[in-house]
């Protein structure tokens, strides 16, 4: 347990593909206790999967090691451990490859712990569960790849109170990564309801990293946001009773306001009153947001009720092809010349029989999201065509009909591309918590 009355914890990725300097300014300027990475969206895993069964070494995020390589120096430096779920469908394999570029790296010894038990792929195989986001069961899902229950903070804690500078999870709770920590920091119980929700408020508040701080609620013209080539990602000043003040390092880019925070507070929540994880139901109802001073918000409030007997789960199962094809259409008459090209592949597609599970005929810029038609005729438009299909060989021939559009077609067409890719979809059940045994290994780097 850390023997101080704030604790600091940095928000240094919010999806797999984020910016790594704002983390290192965290790291640097931001007097850190703790740095997260978040990098698992909802399919990540199932296409780490995929990656793992071409290479079993792999499997975790590509960028782990650049993201380690470049903030664990100053990181050691100055005490701050990080915890991150880019360990994804290979944990252990990752903290094996943090332990070896520490040494790589000259480094002080360093303590790396895997977090497993949210693979449950055996356990689902046992008998079908009921799918929450559809109708049928797991058993219904072809060719499944995949599946991960979503763990809570509990090993996170335990890995740091096992003495780990790094911890590498998997499928975990987003706001888990924030709320182990502070579990470990304060000693909290995570059977205490009330601290679990509030600290997941302030875990919630922080996982998307950018977003807080003005990234995603830029708008131009409404809302101004300064400085977003160089936006900061956020930090909490967390007390020992889950009250915290959500700040950025001086200086750096973005907004910290009432707003940004209101907006992020309600993200992906659709009941306000159950936020449900693995830890607790959390109630967002009595938080309570108060500008304290530049880019800097009180966060207090939040309460919760005891932890769900069951666990969500995301099940990643290959679902066909997507065939693709675009095409760019300009000056007079383009839009007519677009939608002539359309009732050409059309009827091509249905000459020449290719099976289609379903299809989409889109003028980018006139009717791909806006599709009553009211606007102006553009004087240039881009067409895409892409369907679905059970192989790939009927995938590659929506791309080839549009590529033929350019001596088979309404004239000038241009800038014709195509591409077919594997469909890796996600659903969700439930199965019950005494399923999933999350355990620790640490590895010496």
């Amino acid at each position: 347990m850390i023997d101080k009355r704030i604790i600091r914890i940095g928000a240094g990725a919010g999806f797999a593909g984020d910016r790594i300097e704002p983390a290192l300014e965290l790291v640097e300027q931001g007097d850190l206790d703790f740095l997260v990475f978040e990098c698992l969206a909802e399919r990540t895993i199932a296409l780490a999967q995929n990656a793992r069964r071409a290479d079993p070494d792999g499997g975790f995020d590509p960028l782990l090691l650049e993201r380690m390589r470049r903030v664990l120096p100053a990181a050691r430096a100055r005490g701050v451990r990080i915890i991150t779920n880019a360990g994804a469908a290979n944990p252990l394999g990752a903290a094996h490859a943090v332990a070896a570029l520490a040494q790589e790296l000259g480094l002080p010894p360093l303590r790396v712990a895997a977090v497993l038990g949210d693979d449950v792929l055996e356990a689902i195989a046992t008998r079908p569960f009921p799918l929450i986001d559809r109708e049928g069961t797991s058993a219904d899902l072809p060719a499944v790849i995949s599946a991960n229950a979503y763990l809570g903070a509990g090993p996170i804690a335990d890995a740091l109170d096992q003495g780990a500078d790094v911890v590498v999870t998997g499928r975990v709770g987003d706001p888990a990564l924030f709320v182990g920590p502070l579990i470990h920091a304060f000693g909290w119980s995570i059977e205490d309801s009330s601290l679990m929700g509030r600290a997941t408020v302030v875990g919630h508040l922080l996982e998307c990293a950018g977003q807080l701080t003005g990234g995603y609620f830029a708008d131009a013209g409404r809302k101004h946001v300064p400085g977003l080539a160089r936006l900061g990602f956020p930090l909490a000043e967390v007390a020992a009773d889950a009250s915290a003040v959500v700040t950025k390092v001086a200086g750096s880019g973005g907004l910290l306001s009432l707003a940004t925070c209101k907006e992020q507070l309600l993200y992906e929540i659709l009941d306000p009153a159950a936020y449900y994880q693995a830890d607790v139901v959390a109630d967002f109802r009595s938080v309570r947001l108060r500008e304290v001073g530049d880019d800097r918000i009180a966060v207090t409030g939040g309460d919760g009720r005891p932890r769900p007997d069951s666990l969500k789960v995301s099940i990643g199962y290959d679902d066909g092809f997507i065939g693709e094809g675009q095409i760019s259409y300009a000056g007079p008459g383009a839009l007519e010349r677009a939608r002539l090209a359309i009732d050409v592949v059309r009827e091509r597609l249905a000459i020449v029989g290719v099976p289609l599970d379903e299809a989409r005929f889109d003028l980018m810029g006139v009717d791909a999201v806006d599709r009553t038609g009211r606007g102006l005729p553009p004087r240039e438009v881009r067409l895409r065509i892409c369907a679905r299909a059970a192989t790939i060989e009927a995938a590659q021939r929506i791309g080839a009909e549009v590529e033929a559009l350019y001596t088979n077609g309404p004239f000038g067409g241009g800038g014709a591309t195509r591409s077919v890719r594997r469909v890796v979809a996600v659903a969700s059940t439930l199965i019950p918590a005494d399923m999933v045994q999350p355990r620790v290994i640490m590895v010496e780097g």
